[in-house]
């Protein structure tokens, strides 16, 4: 059994909170948040205690921390749980400055302590299948990746403006997905950006609309779209084209269930939003970094994984704010 400690009370940490209490390989011993009330909660609820957050990072009695707290206080509790010899699985990113997220993963390096960051979608099971039939050649050589990400609806101002933005906080997601689908890194990324939605999105210094191209180091193109609304739901798509054909792991649906009337042909709706699409992502996320634990395996995404989609997502805001490409 591995004792867990839980960073983080809010609504990521919440539903950590419900896969740790449900791990069987998992004992779910302490939740850890500066509002103390919201620990106790979410202790309460599952069997656990409501600890300081130094106690969860340093007890005699946690093996592992999960860090679902705000992104500004990441690198700060990676150091100080690498520092009490804790294996860390933490949300992304690791810090919206990229020096001061090196600094964090350097840490835990010389800790000699498991790092993983949460890059959930890697452990969706379409994902998954896609990657596994890319892999098995279903589609010869591959030379094109499109990536489509798009919100419902936008977040909160608040939240907007400690987030880092499109690029660090949503699309950082979409930067790890194709290096993992690609086994490759980009040499050079073209990103344009607007605000289509809510002006007040510009006011708060980000974008709620982008189109990120990117040339891979075999020379592959990919391209990302993301935005902050959609109006018919959460929509998470990927389509790679090869030499032999196509691979297409489309959004989830509701249910499987197809109307077809004299009106047309209609489906139900994608799931709502992140934490209905990718529960079973989340889980499964959970799971793998306890089998790296068992089998003293690397865990994977890794703080390397964590730092490289950072910098694509430097990379992009840097070609958004000269209106040019730029070289990685």
């Amino acid at each position: 059994m591995v004792r867990f400690a839980l960073i983080g009370a809010g609504r990521i940490g919440r539903l950590h909170a419900g896969n740790l209490a449900a791990e069987p390989r998992v004992h779910f011993t302490a939740v850890a948040d500066v509002a103390a009330a919201a620990a106790e909660e979410v202790a309460a609820a599952h069997g656990a205690r409501a600890v300081s957050v130094e106690a969860a990072v340093a007890g005699p009695d946690i093996d592992a921390v999960l860090i679902a707290s705000s992104t500004d206080s990441h690198a700060d509790l990676i150091e100080r749980a690498a520092r009490a010899g804790k294996a860390i699985l933490c949300e992304k990113p690791i810090d919206l400055d990229t020096r001061r997220a090196r600094q964090a993963v350097a840490v835990a390096e010389d800790c000699g302590v498991p790092l993983a960051i949460g890059f959930n979608r890697r452990f969706d099971s379409n994902f998954r299948a896609l990657k596994a039939r890319l892999e098995a050649g279903d589609i010869g050589q591959l030379e094109t990746v499109a990536i489509t990400s798009r919100d419902p609806e936008p977040p909160p101002i608040a939240y907007l403006r400690g987030s880092g933005g499109m690029f660090r906080d949503m699309m950082i997601h979409d930067f790890d997905m194709l290096r993992w689908l690609t086994d490759e890194d980009a040499v050079e990324l073209h990103a344009m950006a607007a605000n289509l939605i809510d002006p007040a999105i510009g006011a708060a210094g980000d974008v709620d609309t982008a189109i990120v191209t990117l040339r891979m180091a075999s020379g592959r193109l990919c391209q990302i779209t993301a935005s902050r609304r959609a109006a018919y739901g959460y929509d998470q798509r990927i389509e790679c084209h090869g030499s032999l054909g196509m691979l297409r792991a489309d959004n989830v649906t509701l249910t499987t269930v197809e109307l077809a009337d004299k009106s047309g042909f209609r489906r139900d709706p994608a799931e709502p939003f992140f934490m209905e699409r990718y529960r079973a992502a989340y889980q499964a996320e959970l799971a793998a970094f306890v089998d790296s634990l068992s089998s003293e395996a690397a865990p994977s995404p890794s703080g390397a994984d964590g730092l490289a989609a950072l910098h694509l997502a430097d990379k992009a805001a840097e070609s958004v704010a000269t209106g040019q490409p730029v070289k990685i």
